[in-house]
């Protein structure tokens, strides 16, 4: 695979001598190039395929490096540009540079000088990538930074991390909705050889299925209606970093293929180019899908199973954990109050806390962080009593009997002998859903038919008209 600081260039230049040099000196530099022999053939290929870097000669028969550099910043305005001119003037590098050209070097030119600004367009190249890198920090750091729990189940889990981290394996990691699974994969990812570079989380199943070939694997101008330019894919954008490919299980048969031929060579190839390109990611995934039975189903491939599933971390749902609610409650407490961990937070109460290790947490971490924001909110920022908790946790454990209390609402507020109105049949059959799937809404919202939002506005919206009517 080539190696992160790896440029893919396109060389072009009418002397069979220096395109003999750049095919034999530059991947001995560690990059990968396509040389042309002409303007007219570097404009072909640039529209075929995708290059970190051109270095194009100022005089070439058909298009000058010039006329190449104006189109090439049109198509792919990413790609550094370099002039390399025999006739060198302050008049042709300002005019170069004007356009958009990163550097020019004079004719004849050393092996080092154009090995100089290579090394400056790969720091270039690198700022951008640490960029990223700090802003997906800055965005993970509005949810838990680090993963909370010292119960046996979670040192386990730590262990494992620590284990796999330091290495370029590709992780699966397993759980229900809401344990954490990015949490871990950023985890994996701050502990690795990587941690300057991107971390570029993907939702699988929020990509349009008409656009997510696109947006893991880029595409060319014109390969479709509407790619009125260059676009580069999420695998691109995480060179030399970490790609989380969350509910992996989501992507359909023809992207499952794609990422299989990448973590087996390496390559990838945007929509509407002819020639595959290299580029170095780690891959890690989650799920929260049997893959096993998806495979028994023909929906997941079993060749792709085997390759994303090298090393396996498990997350234990929040019920099989339940002496780290507690700390877990306090951290996310901290965050809905936007309080440091060394700062004074609103403070539980003993019976807020039974009230939390009595609840059965369907909806785990995710879940527990939405009742703490709650509770925050309601008790104005002071202590926090089990008063302040939504009402489903109040009153009893949905262990034994999931959404039995929403269900003894509904059939206070419908009684049998009255007819019922269409929202509370609505309603009525909801709660059955949700208690089939034990408070599962993703399930429960898929079996229903609707989207998770919807189901979520319904809910709320059921919760304060009977807040309303007492």
């Amino acid at each position: 695979m080539t190696p992160a600081k790896g440029l893919r260039i396109l060389f072009a230049d009418d002397e069979r001598s220096l395109q003999e040099f750049m095919r034999s000196e530059l991947p001995r530099l560690g990059h990968e190039v396509i040389v042309c022999p002409d303007g007219k053939s570097a404009v072909k290929t640039l529209e075929k395929a995708n290059f970190d870097a051109a270095i194009l000669d100022l005089r070439m028969p058909g298009l000058t490096g010039i006329e190449v550099l104006e189109q090439l910043k049109q198509t792919s305005p990413d790609t550094e540009v370099v002039i390399m001119t025999g006739h060198a003037s302050m008049e042709t590098a300002i005019e170069a540079v004007r356009l958009g050209a990163f550097d020019y070097v004079t004719k004849p030119c050393k092996l080092a000088e154009i090995e100089a600004v290579l090394r400056k367009v790969v720091e270039k190249r690198d700022l951008k990538h640490k960029t990223l890198a700090l802003q997906s920090r800055v965005q993970a750091a509005e949810g838990p930074s680090h993963l909370v729990g010292a119960s046996p189940a979670m040192q386990a889990v730590h262990r494992l991390i620590a284990t796999v981290a330091p290495t370029e394996s590709t992780v699966m990691i397993l759980g229900e909705t809401g344990t954490g699974k990015e949490l871990v994969a950023r985890t994996l990812f701050e502990q690795s050889k990587r941690a300057d570079m991107p971390f570029i989380p993907v939702n699988c199943g929020a990509l349009s299925e008409n656009l997510v070939e696109s947006e893991l694997f880029g595409h060319r101008k014109g390969a479709f209606t509407g790619a009125d330019r260059d676009h580069k894919g999420l695998f691109e954008v995480a060179n030399g970093g970490t790609l989380f490919l969350d509910e992996v299980g989501e992507l359909n048969k023809n992207i499952q293929v794609k990422l299989l031929r990448f973590l087996e060579s390496g390559e990838i190839r945007r929509v509407g180019e002819t020639e595959p390109f290299r580029t170095e990611v780690r891959v890690l995934c989650a799920t929260n899908r049997d893959l096993r039975e998806m495979i028994q189903k023909d929906e997941f491939r079993e060749d792709l199973y085997f390759r994303v599933n090298t090393f396996e971390i498990r997350l234990p749902a929040l019920r099989e954990r339940r002496q780290d609610i507690p700390d877990l409650a306090k951290h996310l407490l901290a965050r809905a109050a936007r309080r440091p961990l060394d700062q004074v937070a609103p403070l539980l109460t003993p019976d807020a806390v039974d009230t939390l290790l009595e609840y059965d947490w369907p909806g785990n971490v995710r879940e527990l962080a939405n009742v703490m924001e709650h509770a925050f909110i309601l008790s104005g920022g002071a202590k926090i009593t089990s008063d302040h908790m939504p009402h489903h946790l109040r009153g009893g454990s949905r262990a034994t009997l999931p959404l039995s209390k929403p269900q003894m609402q509904v059939a206070a507020h419908t009684q049998p002998d009255l007819p019922k109105t269409l929202k509370e049949i609505e309603m009525d059959h909801i709660f059955k859903v949700l208690e089939k799937h034990r408070g599962n809404k993703p399930a429960a919202a898929a079996e229903l038919g609707i989207v998770l939002k919807t189901l979520y506005n319904k809910l709320n919206q059921w919760e304060e008209e009977r807040r309303q009517a007492g």
